[in-house]
């Protein structure tokens, strides 16, 4: 079994609502050295090893799991040791 770790962020310039909503709630509980924060999404999948499993991963991401319109996506794969 393989696990793969997808992290998920919006692009550059698109506007980020609930980030903005974190950083003002940080701000009013005194954290004011927060200027931004930028919310995203990570995903844990445990997927079977194979020949394309990295381009299966890469299909389900760019169907699925991101939006690719707004937001960027990239994925780690975390191959666990033969002992």
């Amino acid at each position: 079994m393989i696990n793969v770790h997808v992290y998920i962020t919006l692009k550059e310039g698109v506007l980020d609502p609930q980030g903005q909503a974190v950083q003002r709630s940080l701000s009013a509980l005194g954290y004011d050295e927060v200027d931004t924060v930028s919310v995203g999404k990570w995903l844990k999948l445990e997927v079977s090893d194979g020949p394309d499993m990295e381009a299966r991963v890469e299909e389900m991401c760019e169907q699925l799991l991101a939006n690719p319109v707004i937001e960027n996506y990239t994925y780690h794969v975390e191959r666990e040791e033969k002992v």
